[in-house]
């Protein structure tokens, strides 16, 4: 006979579920609100429809332009950290040792960068890349000949922010796959040796396919990380010169609060957040149905 099922475990789980309710949903419904009226000051609100989208959706109007190259500059901005920092990731947890009291002390290493908040992250190398001040600056300007200032060339200003945002959270993809490459059963290892496999063959067959799932949590939470990145460019950059680095999220920021256009503001950041979802989820599926067609090549 089965066992009833308690359903009281539920009352302690609604308060969480209010409070979540509650910071979530009721202002996601105040902007989307916003997102359908105009304003003209004096906290007078019209009703304007689908206007903001249809211009926020359309390349020929201004809107439209600031989103859509506000949109590319986010996309390629994750495209760079993830080529880079996914694969770095993999190399420094192979790299790290699996036994010992280094263990410890590499872990420690590792995890400082992630305990950083993003403000002093953008303090530190707005000090650090400057050319009159700076260490970095002064290295590559100096020592290296390389003309460089994140503050006046667009191609130094991206630099800057790629290397910064690597060197913050490539720790996190690092951690992870050392965590993926730690529950990997020794057998495998032995078993390998016996083959005479190589240290490719290994990594190949036995590490990377262990690794898949940890690797599509960390793509995932670092691609919607980089895509809703705000603070670091913004402290290090502003957005320049120029618009050069202006992302979605600081624009957004100029429209809300600097011109108050909190009807198209809103529009965008329902739009923004539609874009991260879709592209996760798309991303998701993709990735756990090659997951799972996997084990079915290899019993063929």
């Amino acid at each position: 006979m089965d066992k009833p099922i308690y359903q009281a475990a539920w009352f302690f789980v609604l308060p969480a579920f209010l409070i979540v309710v509650f910071n979530a949903v009721v202002p996601m419904m105040t902007v989307v609100n916003y997102s359908v009226q105009d304003t003209f000051g004096n906290n007078q609100f019209f009703w304007n429809g689908i206007g903001w989208y249809q211009e926020l959706l359309s390349p020929s109007t201004e809107l439209g332009g600031r989103f859509y190259d506000s949109l590319g500059r986010n996309l390629l901005f994750s495209a760079i950290i993830l080529a880079i920092e996914v694969p770095l990731g993999v190399v420094v947890a192979l790299s790290m040792p699996r036994q010992g009291w280094t263990v410890a002390a590499c872990l420690v290493i590792m995890a400082l960068p992630l305990l950083v908040p993003w403000n002093v992250v953008g303090t530190i190398w707005q000090i650090f890349a400057r050319e009159d001040i700076g260490l970095l600056g002064y290295v590559v300007n100096r020592v290296l000949g390389i003309p460089y200032n994140y503050t006046a060339g667009v191609l130094s200003a991206w630099v800057t922010i790629v290397v910064m945002d690597v060197w913050h959270w490539t720790s996190l993809i690092a951690l992870l796959s050392y965590a993926g490459l730690k529950s990997i059963p020794d057998a495998y290892y032995q078993a390998a040796r016996i083959d005479g496999a190589s240290r490719w063959a290994v990594f190949t067959t036995i590490q990377l396919p262990k690794l898949r799932r940890v690797l599509l949590i960390g793509v995932l939470l670092r691609f919607m990380d980089s895509f809703m990145i705000y603070t670091e460019p913004f402290v290090v950059t502003g957005g320049g010169p120029g618009n050069s680095t202006t992302v979605l999220s600081i624009d957004l920021v100029k429209i809300a609060l600097g011109q108050f256009d909190l009807g198209k503001a809103a529009a965008m950041s329902i739009v923004y957040n539609l874009i991260v979802l879709a592209v996760c989820w798309i991303f998701y599926t993709v990735m756990t149905q090659v997951d799972a067609d996997r084990p079915k090549e290899e019993t063929h």
